[in-house]
């Protein structure tokens, strides 16, 4: 259930991103791009540009793979009610961002940031934009909809474009808009054709695009930004805990001891992707990231059809079809955009070289 950065791979916002229309960094994920380059689970050194890239290759599909396989993970805490897992990953996350914000010295960051008050209210948005996004994620996991959550990581970048529209004022290009109707019509043949409104990855786009818009707004770095957001909320996720441990339905204590190492380590699924991607952005193409940000959702969807075998009706086909029709007119219109840039760049620099 992501991000959700998409400017430059080295500067931002979870970077998470992305608005401006007429950039490329809109194909990736609401994930802070001025990226972590010390991230304590990556090597410290690469004697080579072609090692360095080939790292960050390999980060990149990990943190994209990790966000597809997580469905599974949250099939195991099957017995624990999603309120209660919401609650145990701010918690968890909180404490393991404690430890990394430590190890790495940045809490100057995290106290520069809550001396604006613009940037710690957009961070307290933002945290409750993705605690709405990972409680319908897991929910919708836990209910057997993992497709739906594919259908609705795969629609974010095109939300995304229609966000930075409205929010931003940015003007979609004939083809952006083409890929939104598209995108659209999908949804409603689902909608009409099958009789049930997707309103789970309507949910997930919505929330997570919404988040990406947050983010980029309050301009902190990916590391200290996810943990402001979730220690503004740890508060209520401890009150919730405390409330169920009254009344004996914590499953934390209750529960066999494999579930309760689950329920922490819920921590650290959430956070080391970020590492890995945080890593990947730094060092490759922004065109590449963007298409190894469909590995998430396409992972997720194969395992909702073929490991879960949720139903993938005519209904589901014509809807995912629409969907990824669209996707390919938006990344072949960003990857036209991107290129073209870059020969203009070439250009301009060549005529600044020129002897007059």
């Amino acid at each position: 259930m992501r991000s959700l950065a998409v400017s430059a791979a080295r500067d931002d916002k979870l970077s998470l991103f992305h608005f401006s229309a007429r950039e490329s960094s809109k194909l990736l994920p609401p994930v802070n791009r001025e990226i972590e380059s010390d991230s304590m689970l990556t090597p410290a050194k690469h004697p080579t540009t072609e090692g360095r890239e080939r790292s960050a290759l390999i980060a990149g599909i990990a943190a994209f793979a990790t966000w597809g396989l997580i469905p599974g993970y949250w099939k195991l805490l099957k017995t624990v009610s999603p309120p209660e897992i919401l609650a145990h990953r701010f918690v968890w996350t909180s404490l393991f961002l404690v430890v990394v914000l430590s190890w790495q010295r940045r809490w100057p960051e995290v106290k520069e940031v809550m001396r604006s008050r613009r940037s710690t209210l957009f961070c307290l948005t933002s945290g409750l934009a993705v605690a709405t996004n990972w409680f319908f994620f897991i929910f919708a996991v836990l209910i057997d909809r993992v497709l739906e959550t594919s259908l609705g990581y795969f629609m974010t970048p095109l939300v995304n474009v229609l966000f930075g529209a409205i929010f931003l004022r940015e003007r979609l290009t004939r083809l952006q808009f083409i890929s939104v109707l598209l995108a659209a019509s999908g949804v409603l043949y689902l909608t009409f054709g099958y009789g049930r409104f997707p309103w789970i990855a309507v949910t997930l786009c919505t929330t997570f695009g919404l988040y990406g818009l947050l983010r980029k707004k309050s301009g902190t770095a990916a590391i200290p930004g996810l943990f402001l957001e979730t220690i503004m909320l740890v508060p209520f996720a401890l009150a919730y805990l405390v409330f169920l441990k009254v009344n004996g339905a914590l499953l934390f204590d209750h529960g066999s001891w494999s579930l309760s190492i689950l329920l922490v380590s819920t921590g650290v699924i959430t956070a080391v992707p970020l590492f890995w991607f945080g890593y990947a952005a730094r060092y490759l193409r922004l065109t590449t990231l963007g298409f190894l940000q469909y590995l998430a959702p396409t992972i997720s969807f194969f395992l909702g059809v073929f490991l879960y075998h949720e139903p993938f009706t005519r209904g589901h086909l014509i809807t995912f079809g629409l969907i990824w029709i669209a996707l390919a007119i938006f990344t072949f219109e960003a990857i036209t955009r991107w290129r073209s840039g870059r020969v203009r760049d070439a250009m301009d620099t060549a005529a600044c070289e020129t002897p007059a």
